[in-house]
């Protein structure tokens, strides 16, 4: 078991490269991945499920303790990644079904590697845990309303047919991850070691499904897409940061913000447009999981070399 765990712990720690590698792997051999693209939905809920298992209320004290810093980090996030993905859509005239993959991988909530980032950038992980907790939470709401909002122009899209696939794909598995957790006790814990492991070969497979089915697409607008993923994200963690700046939050809160914001669900993102519209509209998000990945780690590591800020006065509070 601790043989198992060791590796769970390399595979997650390395995750970006196991991405990067089989969606390359994906692209030149796409007949030996098609066969995946069925199990894109059910791998999506076995990830949810692994995150209701680590779920506990302590998850949610930051709420308490916090809750304008958290309820900051939520706002940002979903105005700031699907504004961004909008712009982005009109500024490159973007065909329509890439441009609703790329506004529907900006409306969705925090990444799952997001907290890894922030703890490796020494960043408050209990502001991170706290915002992606409840942006997953509300996402079956507010990622088909924006959804909705901003991407009808491009295609037609229902609010209440992805309401209930997000619930299906998001909620239940979270749900019953919470309920094995509570039943389970202690036994949950051998579990718990080898879901990173679990995570990075569900995200992997779903990535190499997304990039099998569109190869042909992606060798035609590939690059255009790859660049607006790059900015995408870039623009994410830049804006994050400078919220956080903006209501002058302690260094390791703005950290904490940047990768939030910067850092989508895109698993989640590849799974809603595969059912919702067609392979070509989950490239963007499978093209984000491969980048974010890599972004995320360098800026957690230039994050980490930055000196903190002095400590502020108990008289002068900041946002709380």
């Amino acid at each position: 078991m601790r043989a198992l765990a060791a590796l769970s712990r390399f595979v997650g720690n390395t995750f970006a490269y196991w991405v990067l590698l089989f969606a390359v792997l994906a692209f030149l051999f796409p007949s030996g991945f098609i066969v995946l693209k069925p199990l894109i939905v059910p791998l999506l809920g076995l990830v949810m499920f692994g995150m209701g298992l680590t779920l506990k209320l302590e998850d949610f004290s930051e709420v308490v303790r916090h809750p304008w810093r958290v309820a900051l980090g939520v706002v940002a996030h979903f105005v700031i990644m699907p504004g961004v993905a909008w712009l982005l859509c009109q500024l490159f005239h973007l065909p329509p079904e890439i441009a609703v993959g790329v506004i529907l991988v900006g409306c969705c909530p925090s990444g799952t590697s997001s907290n890894v980032m922030t703890w490796l950038a020494k960043g408050d992980l209990a502001l991170s845990v706290a915002i992606a907790a409840v942006t997953t939470l509300l996402a079956p709401l507010l990622t088909p309303a924006l959804i909705w909002l901003l991407a009808s122009a491009w295609l037609p899209v229902s609010f209440m047919e992805m309401f209930w696939s997000i619930l299906q794909l998001v909620m239940l598995p979270i749900v019953l991850g919470v309920i094995a957790q509570r039943v389970l006790g202690q036994k949950v814990s051998y579990a718990v070691d080898v879901l990173p492991l679990i995570s990075v070969v569900s995200i992997v497979m779903i990535v190499c499904a997304v990039v099998a089915a569109s190869q042909a697409k992606i060798a035609e607008s590939g690059l255009l897409i790859m660049a607006v993923v790059i900015l995408h994200n870039s623009f994410g963690f830049l804006l994050g940061y400078f919220t956080g700046k903006l209501f002058k939050l302690p260094l390791a809160q703005r950290k904490s913000l940047s990768l939030e914001v910067g850092m989508q669900n895109s698993g989640l993102g590849a799974a809603l447009a595969s059912a919702h519209f067609s392979p070509l509209a989950a490239v963007p998000s499978a093209l984000f999981s491969v980048w974010h990945n890599i972004s995320g780690a360098l800026l957690s590591t230039y994050f980490r070399k930055m000196e903190p800020d002095a400590v502020v006065s108990e008289d002068k509070p900041v946002l709380s």
